[in-house]
């Protein structure tokens, strides 16, 4: 028989090795994380390496405490089917790069969290009720763009001062198109410039949009914020060139690309922030309780081997105020 000393002992031996209670076989949990792409894989590559390794920073791999689902919508009007298609996922956040990719995600879902990497702005859209508390199940960054674009319009002007006529292209279905053209309108009597605009809202409109676009006779190019646009950077700035148009647009890409000038945000710190976010929703904060943040920084950049090409000389003035200078 056992008797009480031998009982004692063993039930201390057994406590000491046994797991605190709570914490034995509690496997991880493993997190559910969307994202809502807009345009092809290779559209967007460069952004989920950025975000992809902005996670792995943060202590989520995938495989093991986080499952990812990419998205991809080739056009405008696939974003709602396949933000309905995510939201039947049982995701535990999903992150939309754009205004439209939001917009899609917002009218599906009133409850699963979503992140902006960069949206518009939020509360004229109706997506959150303030900046400071967005009060419902969406936040991440904004980008006021009709100041910003304004802005872009000063500088094209500024470094080609006959500057008269600027084509201005866009994707009017996308809601921060309109506020933007508002805006331009109302500054370009100052600048002494005629602005004209071409909707472009599908892939196969683009080089026609372009062609009709030069009857016009411009003589600047701007092209305003939207993912379809961005995608095709080059080719735009290869338009740009081919015509003898100076350019601007709003993400270094732009420039990269062979565009005369971007003027915005950089895309990789947004990208980060909106990880920062999903971190956040991940520990238990609520995206009604995470303030929408503005960027306190704008890139200038400045490809000086296009405005050879176009025969520019670029000011010294906004030389000295570039962040980048492309030779």
């Amino acid at each position: 028989m056992m008797n009480r000393r031998t009982f004692l002992c063993g039930l201390t031996l057994g406590t000491l090795a046994a797991p605190p209670a709570g914490e034995a076989q509690q496997p991880a949990k493993t997190f559910r994380i969307a994202v809502l792409l807009p345009g092809r894989p290779a559209d967007t590559a460069s952004l989920i390496t950025v975000f992809r390794q902005d996670l792995r920073d943060l202590g989520y791999v995938e495989g093991q405490n986080i499952l990812l689902e990419l998205r991809y919508a080739e056009t405008p009007d696939a974003l709602g089917d396949t933000a309905i298609e995510l939201t039947r996922l049982n995701m535990d956040v999903i992150v939309a790069p754009t205004t439209t990719a939001a917009v899609a995600l917002k009218r599906a879902t009133r409850t699963i969290p979503i992140v902006v990497v960069v949206v518009g702005d939020p509360v004229q859209s109706g997506l959150v009720e303030s900046l400071a508390r967005p009060g419902g199940n969406l936040t991440g960054n904004a980008v006021l763009y009709p100041e910003l674009t304004v802005k872009q319009l000063e500088l094209l002007k500024e470094t080609s001062s006959r500057l008269s006529r600027v084509l201005v292209l866009g994707n009017w279905s996308n809601p921060s198109t309109p506020p933007i053209w508002d805006s331009l309108q109302s500054a370009s009597p100052g600048l002494n410039v005629r602005l004209d605009s071409v909707d472009v809202r599908a892939p196969e409109d683009f080089g026609t949009a372009l062609e009709a676009a030069m009857r016009q006779r411009p003589d600047g190019v701007l092209a305003l914020t939207d993912p379809f646009i961005l995608f095709r950077a080059a080719r735009l700035a290869e338009f740009a060139l081919m015509n003898k148009l100076p350019s601007i647009s709003f993400f270094r890409e732009f420039a990269l690309a062979g565009g005369l000038m971007s003027y915005g945000p950089n895309l990789v710190d947004l990208a980060r922030r909106a990880t920062w976010y999903v971190d956040k929703i991940l520990k238990g904060a609520k995206p009604a309780d995470l303030p929408v943040q503005q960027p306190t920084k704008f890139d200038l950049v400045i490809n000086l081997k296009t405005a050879k090409a176009l025969g520019l000389t670029i000011p010294q003035s906004i030389l000295l105020r570039a962040d980048q200078v492309i030779e």
